[in-house]
């Protein structure tokens, strides 16, 4: 039950969420079950799940809008348009037609239910305006969520122009949307403080972290992935995620193929996503490479303890755009990452004395790295000790939680928000 006393109407506006196993899912869907756990009526908008695969599963999407309660949440699944190909007129239709589904069916519950606080999570900002009717419609406070700042990150990972009209009409729409919610959130101080630069007054900003799984993910002496897979090498080098364009993961066959001297490291990609097939079929040759499908989440932790060395890269334009939600587990899992980030990134901060940060987009410094710590036992204790002290110290979901919930309580109950920071 509710630790604040009162039961609060939500509702949660978020293309992806549980139960895609990666990205903003996880993170939607476990916000809106902690809520309901505490016995708050939790009503959510989303697609039907397609993440990181791109692709519908045909036994739980008809095509059609569906309604159906998972973990204690109503959740109405609005169809989409997912695209076959990646550029910034398909990208711009398939966030467009979430909104535009889920239009009709959010104006007319936000007027029956009448919610006390209505959540956008971004990506993406383009149902912001539908997220905001229904709290014009309900008499809601409205609370914007930017998981990542997606206008730039897609200029960065030249998914679009950064030049020309659109450009300029998307960081427009960008800054009127941020503006035009009574409070607005993100995961870092760094994204927090960009936040700021987009013209919202700091005491309406909140932080809402990304928690660690400490209780599901925790450090293992071994991992029974080693034997099923056939790993025989001493030390693992392990990606696991989605597998797209703005992870820079290309970069990673690069690194394989720097290191292939060495018979003691086997590399490992493990996930689905649109770039998968392209980067197999760079990797032919590249025997110390072996491409895994993303394993079910209730063997996260056996996964994520394969690994000597997590391996984290990033596009070098899209730092503090986001703050890659994989890192929390992977600290979480006790083993050092290596991350490619400049040294004054939120990033960088985050995994402080947790492994090692290196120029993003640089496969030579990235293998260097990787062999600096398989090659220093002691550096890689202590990494890995302190890996995990910082997984506790970001906290739990329980902690987290606590406090947004407090925060959520004094948001929906007073005329100007209170911030906790």
């Amino acid at each position: 039950m509710s630790l604040w006393g009162f039961i609060l109407k939500i509702f949660l506006f978020s293309l992806n969420y549980a139960p895609e196993p990666t990205g903003t899912g996880p993170y939607s869907g476990g916000l809106a079950t902690s809520l309901a756990e505490r016995g708050h009526q939790v009503t959510v908008f989303a697609s039907h799940p397609f993440y990181p695969d791109w692709k519908f599963d045909a036994d739980r999407n008809s095509g059609w809008w569906q309604t159906e309660v998972l973990d204690g949440v109503t959740v109405h699944r609005c169809p989409i348009y997912l695209p076959k190909k990646f550029n910034a007129l398909t990208r711009l239709i398939h966030y467009g037609s979430f909104a535009l589904s889920c239009l009709l069916p959010a104006v007319f519950y936000a007027s029956q239910r009448r919610p006390n606080i209505v959540v956008n999570v971004a990506p993406t900002l383009l149902s912001g305006p539908v997220a905001l009717l229904s709290a014009k419609v309900s008499g809601a406070k409205s609370w914007l969520h930017m998981q990542d700042f997606e206008v730039e990150a897609g200029f960065a990972t030249k998914q679009m122009d950064s030049q020309g009209l659109l450009a300029r009409l998307a960081f427009k729409f960008e800054k009127l949307c941020i503006n035009a919610f009574d409070r607005a959130s993100s995961s870092s101080p760094e994204m927090c403080r960009k936040l700021a630069t987009k013209g919202r007054e700091p005491d309406t900003i909140y932080e809402f972290r990304n928690w660690s799984d400490i209780e599901n993910i925790y450090p293992l002496e071994n991992s029974s992935y080693r034997t099923e897979w056939g790993i025989k090498t001493q030390h693992v080098a392990l990606y696991s995620g989605s597998i797209a364009q703005k992870q820079g993961i290309d970069m990673l066959i690069d690194v394989a193929k720097g290191l292939s001297a060495r018979k003691d490291i086997t590399f490992i990609i493990c996930g689905n996503g649109p770039n998968r097939a392209m980067l197999e079929q760079a990797a032919i040759g590249t025997d110390n490479l072996l491409f895994r499908e993303l394993q079910p989440k209730e063997r996260l932790n056996e996964l994520l303890n394969l690994a000597t060395i997590h391996l984290l890269p990033q596009k070098a334009d899209a730092a503090d755009l986001l703050l890659p939600s994989k890192l929390t587990n992977m600290l979480a899992s006790g083993r050092p990452v290596v991350a490619g980030t400049a040294s004054h990134t939120g990033l960088a901060r985050e995994m402080k004395n947790c492994g090692i940060a290196v120029e993003p987009e640089n496969p030579k410094a990235m293998a260097h790295a990787i062999e600096v710590l398989m090659d220093d036992a002691n550096l890689w204790k202590a990494c890995a000790k302190a890996a995990r002290a910082r997984a506790l110290e970001i906290g739990s979901r329980t902690t987290i939680m606590d406090k947004l919930e407090h925060e959520f309580h004094q948001f929906a109950g007073s005329q100007s928000p209170i911030s906790e920071r």
